[in-house]
């Protein structure tokens, strides 16, 4: 899997390439900038361009490339934000090898008086910060990002759009809004985290020559996944198999009122693969479910008179573990009556088999458990590995108490995470020794041992009642057919999106329904390929 980076992770590759491989920094930059041409000469061929170069390694790039633009005939001119005399190094070379081919560079000053002559017919090229931004952007940066905004023109950015934090996405107080950027080596986390990957546009990728062990050194702990990635854990079907081969989920979901979450969930994970699903819900309402199921099984659990699953059916639930199913659902639609989280903590604790705990089951353990550590000592004594698939409401309970980002209510702590999905994740994961399946945009799956895998597919269609319950149906099937919990996480949650992506194409974003992601599932399997 294509490896994402830090800040901190990038500059180390860097400073590996050039000390211990033995490439000069200004190869680097010279490989930078000609990568930054070739994309602006595919994307933009005729526009004037106007190249905005700040002190650092970026300023560096982006006189590289305006020294050969230049040098192709193209019509270029460079502002400086900072005093030539002020350059160091690698930037201070190739200042002067761009002033020696004759490209015209002005001081930010006169950038500011010549705003008015900008058209559409500008490309204005962002070289100004890069990914070493640490602290906010200020003037009088912050206002050349926001005249930058209001021009009347394309934007590519070098490397990051300025004023993006490469490690988290988020703006630094005020950035560039590209519509292309061009970066090396690997992607950075900023690139794929928003509202990061909203500003970088289409994201090209270039390849300037660093060290292949580098770039997929397992010390990087988080991964970006892909089609081809997947395709390498689908489990086999081989001929001569049966139902029993591709394993049984036992699904404990639906309470009055809360049908459909079950359904929705049984039939996905059919559509994903599982040989056997049962679904077990409250007995008042096994006649209901009975009539509407054609494929999947149902267990009536004992009932408290009100739709729900009473305690005793936690003694049930893992008798039928040990002699039928391999993989125990559980949550959707089951509600939050005060016994659920009784019959959850006990099926945490002593299943046999792994489990998969999404939606009003997530929300019976923080409902019951108060605390953090609480919460944290339940997860830990699991009978079995643990999937937790919290949206980020749910997610920011889980934390409650934990410290993350400081005291607060789940309000805060829910904009504290999305601020920072993948730390968020990982910790959580690591102090809990479970999976964690983040869901939102992107999905973030993160596992015990510190890894982190960050999803490439979905789309604001999936904003709908339901999806949720269809992923949980897609990871128990992946997980009865033999996948590890990672991979059943990782691979679920891609399937998911791009069933969703494929979807889409056919009905619209606006009008995407749980159904239709679960109707084009057989799309999905015949688009993955080696």
């Amino acid at each position: 899997m294509l490896k994402v980076v830090t800040a901190k992770e990038m500059q180390k590759i860097d400073r590996d390439t050039i000390n211990k491989y033995g490439i000069p920094g200004t190869v680097l930059m010279e490989r930078a900038g000609l990568a930054v041409v070739k994309k602006i000469n595919e994307i933009y061929p005729k526009k004037k361009i106007i190249v905005l170069c700040g002190g650092g390694n970026n300023g560096g790039d982006g006189l590289v490339a305006a020294r050969i633009l230049h040098n192709q005939g193209r019509d270029v001119k460079v502002f400086l934000t900072s005093k030539p005399g002020d350059l160091r190094g690698d930037t201070r070379i190739n200042y002067n090898a761009a002033k020696k081919f004759g490209v015209k560079v002005h001081s930010l000053k006169n950038f500011f008086a010549s705003l008015s002559r900008i058209t559409h017919h500008c490309l204005i090229v962002d070289a100004l910060l890069g990914t070493g931004l640490s602290s906010e952007v200020r003037p009088p940066v912050s206002k050349l990002i926001a005249k930058i905004n209001k021009a009347k023109c394309s934007k590519i950015s070098i490397d990051i759009p300025s004023g993006i934090s490469s490690d988290t996405g988020q703006l630094m107080g005020s950035a560039v809004r590209a519509q292309h950027t061009v970066s090396f080596g690997l992607p950075k986390r900023g690139h794929l985290l928003y509202p990061g990957a909203g500003n970088a546009g289409e994201l090209h990728m270039e390849d300037i020559g660093f060290p292949r062990e580098l770039l997929e050194s397992e010390k990087i702990k988080v991964s970006l996944t892909d089609k081809r990635d997947i395709f390498q854990l689908m489990p086999e079907r081989p001929r001569y198999s049966h139902k029993g081969t591709y394993g049984h989920v036992l699904l404990i979901a639906g309470s009055k009122g809360k049908t459909g979450a079950a359904f929705l969930a049984s039939k996905a994970c059919l559509r994903t693969g599982a040989g056997l699903v049962t679904i077990g819900v409250p007995e008042s309402l096994a006649g209901i479910f009975q009539s509407r199921v054609t494929e999947e099984m149902i267990l009536p659990l004992p009932d408290k008179g009100n739709g729900t699953v009473a305690l005793k059916a936690a003694d049930l639930i893992l008798a039928f573990l040990r002699q039928k199913a391999n993989v125990l659902a559980i949550g959707p639609g089951i509600s939050t009556d005060s016994e659920i989280s009784r019959v959850v903590s006990r099926l945490i604790i002593n299943s046999n088999v792994p489990i998969v705990i999404d939606a009003d089951a997530i929300n019976a353990i923080t409902g019951r458990y108060y605390s953090f550590q609480a919460r944290t000592r339940l997860l830990k004594k699991a009978g079995s590995s643990v999937i937790l698939t919290p949206h980020p409401g749910e997610m920011a309970r889980l934390l409650l108490g934990s410290g993350t980002g400081g005291r607060g209510s789940a309000r805060e702590l829910l904009a504290k995470l999305e601020k920072d999905r993948v730390n968020t994740a990982v910790s959580f994961a690591g102090k809990t020794k479970t999976h964690l399946v983040l869901k939102g945009v992107p999905t973030i799956v993160a596992v015990p041992d510190g890894k982190a895998f960050i999803n490439s597919t979905g789309n604001p269609g999936m904003a709908t009642a339901g999806t949720g319950d269809v992923l949980t149906g897609m990871i128990s099937a992946l997980l009865a057919q033999g996948l590890t919990p990672q991979n059943a996480s990782v691979a679920g949650v891609h399937m998911h999106g791009l069933t969703a992506d494929i979807s889409a194409k056919k009905k619209g974003e606006r009008s995407l329904t749980a159904s239709d992601i679960i109707n084009a599932m057989s799309s999905v399997f015949k688009s993955i390929r080696p």
